[in-house]
């Protein structure tokens, strides 16, 4: 009897201990996880070609399928000095399982990013660098969030352009972003030509900008429909760049810009159009500039005065833009009709025409511009 009691005690003490035992190596496991995905992230990050990063630390939430970057940065690296310019920084990135999506059968992510700062130079922002960023971006997403993402936002994010080489030096940028962009996997709304949305607010110099997408984020060829407006930009905050790349100053207006694009079938149709309010180029404060510069700044005044809409007091135009990926016809001559019809015939709306939907594209086949962009 005591041999049988002995037993069982000595089973029950070995099967408390394995559970113990495999308790202590889940502990140990979840203590030392961090340290390991902290390591392999900064050896992926400094290993980068044609970039370098790092990340300050890692969080990991086992309990809701998450984890977090703390503190991370990515920079460019020019291959021939080794000097590295700043691409993207942002303080914290939580990666997770879009649980929403899993109830519904969806196995897929969902990001977040806190303070992100997005930064273009000049030598670096030509098209195809940019779109070379754009995809090695994504692809550096793509290698820490496994998952397909269905789901992103943004809140207080930044875009920069910069020019060193410039004088006075340009620093523009779109502050407090905030976007969010969802179904990108189209977990839902399956059999809608456009599923996904992306919806974007900022601040722009004194001025908003908004933006609202539909689009159809797994077709092999762009498909969306977006409409996007900047309103109340003070010009005279801007004044770093219009000396550096125009030669002069503003001394007061105001900028917006409202404009809408629709893609389907490899085609595209929109407009861009830009007003301006209130414009003064010359001011007290040109009074000490030399006479060349006075006279310059005069005759684009002048100019300005000329193109102004009297009651609105306005310069504005229309400018439509469509073709196909590869071609872009920019339709000059209506631009300038757009201007004239501004000033001298009726004032264009500060405002979204309501003109372009996704079946616009349709319209352009066939259709030869009055200006080839390329």
């Amino acid at each position: 009897m005591d041999e049988h009691k002995h037993r069982k005690r000595w089973k029950w003490k070995k099967k408390h201990s394995i559970i113990a035992g495999v308790v202590v190596v889940i502990i140990l496991f979840r203590l030392l996880l961090p340290t390991f995905v902290l390591r392999y992230a900064n050896r992926a990050l400094a290993n980068l070609d044609g970039y370098y990063g790092q990340v300050a630390d890692i969080d990991i939430a086992l309990y809701r399928g998450a984890y977090q970057l703390d503190r991370l940065y990515l920079n460019k690296v020019d291959s021939a000095s080794g000097e590295q310019a700043r691409f993207f920084a942002v303080q914290r990135v939580d990666l997770s399982i879009a649980w929403h999506s899993l109830f519904r059968g969806a196995l897929v992510g969902a990001m977040t990013f806190d303070a992100p700062e997005l930064i273009f130079t000049k030598e670096k922002a030509e098209i195809d660098a940019v779109a070379k960023d754009t995809n090695d971006f994504r692809q550096l997403l793509k290698n820490f969030m496994p998952l397909r993402v269905d789901r992103f936002e943004v809140h207080n994010g930044s875009i920069r352009y910069t020019d060193s080489t410039a004088s006075p030096i340009v620093d523009i940028s779109l502050e407090k972003a905030h976007i969010v962009a969802e179904n990108l996997k189209n977990t839902n709304r399956e059999g809608e030509k456009l599923p996904s949305t992306i919806r974007a607010d900022a601040q722009a110099y004194g001025g908003t900008l908004a933006l609202d997408m539909r689009l159809n984020a797994l077709a092999e060829q762009a498909t969306f429909d977006l409409t996007a407006e900047i309103e109340g930009a003070n010009l005279p905050e801007l004044n770093d760049f219009f000396i550096a790349y125009g030669r002069f100053d503003i001394s007061k207006g105001t900028f917006g810009l409202y404009s809408e694009f629709a893609a389907d079938s490899g085609r595209y149709k929109g407009y861009a159009k830009p007003i301006i309010k209130d414009l003064e180029v010359v001011g007290l404060e040109d009074r000490n500039d030399s006479f060349f510069q006075r006279a310059k700044e005069a005759v684009v005044d002048l100019v300005g005065s000329i193109l102004e809409n009297p009651e609105e007091e306005q310069v504005a135009t229309r400018i439509p833009i469509e073709g196909s990926f590869g071609q872009t016809d920019v339709l000059v001559w209506e631009a300038i009709w757009q201007i004239l019809k501004n000033a001298f015939i009726e004032a264009l709306m500060p405002s979204i025409d309501h003109a372009i939907d996704i079946n616009s594209p349709k319209e352009v086949e066939g259709r030869k511009g009055v200006f080839d962009a390329n």
